[in-house]
């Protein structure tokens, strides 16, 4: 029993850092999961394993491109922000579940996926939503395209650091929230009078 429990407390922090992931980008860590597990450097459950065929890869790699590209446009990154709002929360679900192989139930883990992954996918679409404002804000856009090139590595070395260290993505969740916590006090904060 106790090795099932690990086992489960260990796929469980995958799909955390797995979601993070994909609240940066949506389409990239699906496509990453799947060549991974295609390498054999990720197990996902067996009901997930399409993630890692070629239809599957194609497509995950041709919207990485298009959201890739189209998030370097100062224009397109605001509509593609608000489009991700409902797309990276179900990334962040579907790659949660598909490596909660503990789980046999194929129904359990998709419920476990959408209750851990989504709200866990929302915290750095959030962070990276207030960024963007501020950046958009202060440089009219035009710093916008590296911030994206930021996110872009983000995603690999968040996903790298994931696979090889699934306890990691606690630690990256635990800090996107205290982010949010200390912007939100910032701003409700009242100015100090000089």
């Amino acid at each position: 029993m106790g090795a099932g429990w690990t086992d489960l407390a260990l796929c469980l922090a995958l799909g955390i850092g797995l979601a993070a992931c994909a609240g940066l980008r949506a389409w990239l860590p699906l496509l990453m999961a799947g060549v991974a597990a295609r390498l054999g450097w990720l197990e996902l459950g067996p009901s997930f394993s399409f993630l890692a065929g070629n239809r599957a890869l194609l497509i995950f790699g041709l919207a990485s491109v298009v959201e890739i590209a189209a998030d370097k446009v100062p224009a397109l990154d605001h509509l593609l922000d608000v489009v991700s709002t409902v797309l990276r929360p179900a990334a962040g679900s579907l790659l949660a579940a598909s490596v909660l192989w503990p789980v046999h139930d194929p129904l359990v883990a998709v419920c476990m996926g959408i209750a851990v992954g989504a709200p866990t996918a929302l915290l750095p679409h959030a962070a990276k939503a207030l960024t963007r404002a501020a950046s958009t804000t202060l440089t009219a856009g035009l710093a916008n395209p590296l911030l994206s090139l930021a996110e872009d590595v983000g995603t690999f070395v968040l996903f790298f650091l994931v696979v090889l260290v699934p306890l990691m993505s606690l630690f990256v969740v635990f800090a996107m929230v205290l982010f949010l916590i200390l912007r939100r006090r910032r701003r409700a904060a009242p100015p100090v009078a000089a």
